[in-house]
């Protein structure tokens, strides 16, 4: 699994929110939240901004390039 889908599905869950909730909390759908979750695609750099400012944690963090 890609460090991106393991990291979303790990904060998430952490979070304790359903794909539907996050997907409302971003304004996409939790169809699109399962196909970054389980690779079928990746999120357009706005998601990924949007996923980023949620949870609070960096862009990089998300993609695997930081640890922290």
């Amino acid at each position: 699994m890609s460090v991106f889908a393991t990291r979303l599905r790990e904060l998430r869950t952490e979070n304790n929110l359903s794909m539907k909730q996050l997907a409302q909390a971003i304004n996409t759908t939790d169809g699109a939240i399962s196909n970054w979750e389980n690779e079928v695609n990746e999120p357009k750099i706005s998601y990924l901004v949007r996923l980023a400012q949620f949870f609070n944690v960096s862009a990089d963090y998300l993609l695997g390039l930081k640890d922290d």
